[in-house]
């Protein structure tokens, strides 16, 4: 069973040894998405949801790298910094999922990459 590695540059570049996304046997694999802007290098911190958007932006490219989009996404883990703080990623999240939300869990962590706020990574499946 090939792998195939997928990488975009709408979408942060891996920063340790670890590829965007892994395409095996119709499945992708998308490694955790924080909110840095591939534009332009920065770490979005405005808001909680500022912060959010950007995340599912690069989770929306490197879907797009794949040929697949939020709609083929079956499970989704989200880590957060503080669960005070699920309603509004939710919010935000819940925007890209129309009617059939993939599964997930959410995680109260004590720190992610660059003090962010909030990380998502994701699957996916073309079948």
């Amino acid at each position: 069973m090939a792998k195939k590695i997928i990488y975009t540059k709408d979408a942060p570049a891996p920063i340790g040894a670890y590829n965007q996304a892994v395409l095996v046997a119709g499945t992708l694999y998308v490694s955790g998405q924080i909110a840095i802007d591939s534009q332009t290098g920065n770490f979005i911190q405005d808001s909680i949801e500022a912060e959010t958007e950007q995340v599912m932006k690069n989770l929306a490219a490197v879907l797009k790298a794949a040929d697949m989009g939020f709609e083929q996404v079956v499970k989704c883990s989200i880590f957060i910094k503080n669960m005070d703080n699920f309603a509004r990623i939710n919010e935000v999240y819940g925007r890209y999922f129309n009617q059939n939300a993939p599964a997930r869990e959410t995680v109260e962590v004590s720190r992610l990459p660059k003090d962010a706020q909030v990380e998502i990574s994701c699957i996916a499946t073309a079948n």
